[in-house]
């Protein structure tokens, strides 16, 4: 009897997956990154919009506290972002003004303000990137904390750091920027979250329905290339239940995420967001990597096109060079 109900506590996730220090390429729940990729941005041509790039995201991205229930993430914020992660999702409480940071209950030791600087910090460092941020009400319902959130970019980092506009950017019109997905009430400090195409089926009762969630996950990705690319698309990995807690689906999610991408042998695609509960860095990095090549070679080819001076540059030697062997064969 005791060894089925083990068996039964395992299969529905309660316990047991290994919960400790596992670095897969798919799943890594260590203190720090196997490898970083901090500048990845810098090779996406500037008049691409940023709904055509495909980048990683991590969900949660501050819950490192509170237990197997709680926990998403073991990367630091700086981590994260170095090791290539574009999309954070960010919780905060608004209580009388303050806006601390949890994950339901679980209060995450830091407030709004030591993400803004951590992000601030990171942009100044690599200038060539952007990040996007979802910022959303959790375990408080004011519904009212717009001034917080302003009060708190200004206190802790500065208001040229934002993107304010609804409208999706290009990339080269957000390098060193920090775009807000609001998801919150109040005037626009940024883009809105709802104006993205998101597949967010976080429920996973127990891990007998993970399979449930992958296709929700598979689905989302095979429809991002060809949906609109005027939009961002944003696809959540992650889940969690009462008998499911997030390690435990991250670990068999992420496989069948590397997989799949493995799987693929065009790269040259949009898939938007991926947004992962325990990404590791060759995930990471493999997502990095789909992108839109005939973009960038289009740019490529059209910058080496030679402008009005080059051509009379180009001409000018000819004409030189022309002189020069007519005089000698003369």
């Amino acid at each position: 009897m005791q060894k089925m109900l083990t068996e039964l506590m395992v299969l529905l996730g309660v316990i047991g997956l290994s919960y400790g220090a596992i670095q897969r390429p798919d799943y890594d729940d260590t203190p720090n990154p196997e490898f970083l990729n901090p500048s990845w941005m810098a090779n996406i041509p500037d008049d691409q919009p940023l709904s055509e790039v495909t980048m990683p995201g991590t969900h949660n991205a501050m819950a490192l506290y509170g237990g197997v229930y709680a926990e998403c993430q073991t990367w630091s914020l700086a981590s994260q972002l170095q090791a290539g992660v574009r999309f954070l999702d960010i919780r905060v409480r608004h209580v009388k003004g303050n806006l601390t940071i949890h994950h339901g209950v679980s209060y995450q030791r830091a407030h709004f303000g030591r993400v803004l600087e951590a992000v601030a910090d990171f942009l100044q460092t690599f200038p060539s990137e952007t990040v996007l941020m979802r910022v959303k009400e959790e375990f408080s319902e004011t519904y009212n904390m717009y001034g917080a959130v302003v009060e708190y970019i200004h206190r802790y980092a500065h208001w040229d750091l934002l993107w304010h506009s609804r409208l999706v950017p290009t990339m080269g019109e957000v390098r060193g920027k920090l775009i807000i997905l609001q998801d919150f009430t109040g005037p626009d400090l940024g883009m809105r979250y709802a104006s993205l195409d998101i597949a967010d089926d976080w429920r996973v009762p127990t891990l007998l329905h993970v399979e449930e969630k992958w296709q929700s996950v598979y689905e989302h990705l095979e429809a991002a290339p060809a949906g609109n690319k005027a939009q961002i698309f944003l696809t959540y990995s992650s889940g969690a239940g009462v008998f499911a807690y997030p390690r435990a689906i991250a670990q068999r999610i992420n496989a069948q995420l590397y997989d799949y991408l493995r799987a693929k042998t065009d790269r040259s695609q949009r898939l938007g967001i991926v947004c992962m509960d325990f990404p590791a860095s060759p995930i990471i990095q493999m997502i990095i990597d789909f992108q839109l090549k005939e973009v960038i070679k289009n740019q490529q080819a059209f910058n080496s096109v030679p402008g009005k001076a080059s051509l009379k540059n180009t001409i000018s030697s000819l004409r030189k060079k022309m002189k020069k062997h007519f005089n000698i064969n003369v």
